[in-house]
């Protein structure tokens, strides 16, 4: 196992260690705050945080933010989850979030990365970040129930 990658800056830390992750703060926002995971059930924000490298953010213990990666290692990449919690925005960590990220010394070998977003393209266009020049190539398929589906399937 790898050992984790930090960085610091003034009182925040950037950590992909797995066992500083707050997952009861990660599902929250997932869960409740953000768009593209409303509802997800917790047993998934787990088994996501299993299969991907992480990278938690963290002031004074407290984790403020997270961003996944979802990727071999070697040639492809799909970021998700990314999210700095309201309270600390407007610091520029989102910014240094995406810096450390793309830096990791996992990732430089990638041929590329990709991510989707509704509402934050200006972020990822300073990172290099742009539209797909093939959309024609480009297939998915949804599997499956979507999170409020299944938690009414639990109820």
């Amino acid at each position: 196992m790898q050992r984790p990658v930090e960085a610091r800056k003034d009182e925040f830390l950037i950590s992909t260690d797995k066992a500083l992750l707050q997952v009861d703060v990660i599902h929250q926002y997932l869960s409740q705050e953000s768009y593209w995971a409303e509802g997800i059930p917790r047993s998934i924000v787990e088994r996501s945080i299993e299969g991907s490298l992480c990278f938690g953010l963290y002031t004074n213990g407290q984790q403020i933010g997270f961003a996944r990666v979802i990727s071999d290692m070697a040639t492809f990449g799909y970021l998700a989850d990314v999210f700095v919690l309201t309270e600390w925005r407007k610091r520029g960590l989102s910014k240094w979030l995406m810096e450390v990220i793309l830096s990791h010394p996992g990732l430089q070998d990638l041929r590329r990365m990709m991510l989707i977003t509704q509402d934050a393209q200006g972020l990822y266009k300073q990172f290099g970040f742009s539209v797909w020049e093939f959309p024609e190539r480009s297939m998915s398929k949804r599997i499956g129930k979507t999170y409020p589906e299944m938690n009414a399937a639990h109820s």
